[in-house]
């Protein structure tokens, strides 16, 4: 997924980044939500253990969520 910032100018949306997304591409936006409680360094470190966590489930070391659900519902 490719992250891309746009600002708002007289009612549209205008980027100054290039991108590689071929002509026509349409793409659905949301507004950034600037309320949470994060710096920085924990957003960085948030993102970076997204990283770690697709990398880790495309190698297929992962536990089916169904499995984790149906063990945590056996319990006595």
């Amino acid at each position: 997924m490719q992250a891309l910032k746009a600002v708002v100018r007289n009612g549209r949306l205008l980027m100054d980044e290039p991108t590689e997304l071929p002509e026509g591409t349409e793409l659905v936006l949301t507004v950034a939500d600037e309320g949470d409680d994060m710096d920085d360094a924990e957003r960085t470190q948030l993102h970076e253990s997204l990283r770690r966590s697709i990398a880790q489930a495309k190698a297929g070391h992962f536990i089916d969520g169904d499995e984790v659900i149906a063990k945590l519902l056996a319990r006595p």
